[in-house]
């Protein structure tokens, strides 16, 4: 099965990246802030670096699409798409709940996604064919849960910041529906929506590989993720996200904000 040397390989290509990224934890790495202001650190640098050798040596036809390196092969069917640390905020201020995020597209389209957080040890893949998993040494299974209304419902957000205009007025709709609202966590929330902690996580202005792993290993676990308009997620998308533990929520959840 394809599907299972993909999740093989992505898997070794996870562990050394991780490897590599655990003495730069708390051990006082400076940051570099790109064009977009956003911070990039040895690290970042490093991990991606390590992902694309093997999944280059592994996959010599496949493309590659990273946050850090210029794109390679992205005319490819099948194009890896790599960020080394999603959420640099949260590694260099100490916090782990930065994750390392590998997705692979199928012309254009996400069917595999794995999500590794180096420092607890947390790991969540999930694809078409591969089904979801998660491993763990704090506890938690995969499953979304089975609640279907927003009245119910704990929302995620990374930062108000991703949010201006009639997009801020949407997100607004939408925290007033839901129970509670939690701020931070980056791919990390799609993590904890995968297990049943968080049950809608809602974001704008996110690339493709902010997104590419993540879709995947919700969808795998029960939940369903779209852009906001509902449509589902590809190249081309325009960067606004919603993830819902399943589809009543997420209906719900789109209507809110449209």
């Amino acid at each position: 099965m394809p599907a299972a040397e993909w999740l093989k390989a992505a898997e070794a290509a996870l562990d050394a990246a991780g490897a590599a990224i655990k003495p730069y934890f708390r051990a006082g790495v400076t940051a570099e802030q790109k064009a977009d202001d956003s911070p990039v650190t040895i690290a970042d640098k490093t991990a991606e670096q390590i992902l694309r050798a093997a999944l280059s040596a592994a996959f010599p036809y496949h493309g590659l699409l990273g946050e850090e390196f210029p794109p390679e092969n992205t005319d490819a069917r099948y194009v890896w798409v790599i960020d080394p640390i999603d959420g640099t905020r949260a590694f260099i201020t100490g916090r782990p709940s930065f994750c390392t995020l590998l997705g692979l597209l199928e012309d254009g389209e996400p069917i595999l996604g794995l999500i590794d957080q180096p420092i607890t040890g947390e790991r969540w893949t999930g694809g078409r064919e591969t089904g979801a998993k998660f491993r763990s040494p704090l506890g938690g299974k995969i499953g979304t849960r089975p609640i279907k209304t927003l009245a119910e419902a704990e929302l995620s957000s990374t930062s108000p910041e991703m949010f201006v205009g009639d997009g801020l007025e949407k997100f607004h709709r939408l925290t007033a529906r839901c129970r509670r609202v939690y701020w931070g966590g980056d791919a990390y929330a799609y993590g904890l929506l995968a297990i049943g902690q968080v049950d809608v996580v809602a974001e704008s202005g996110l690339k493709p590989w902010d997104w590419a792993a993540l879709a995947p290993v919700v969808e795998a676990a029960g939940g369903v993720i779209t852009d906001w308009q509902g449509q589902k997620l590809r190249l081309g998308s325009d960067g606004t996200v919603v993830a819902a533990a399943n589809a009543a929520l997420h209906a719900a959840a789109v209507e809110a904000l449209g």
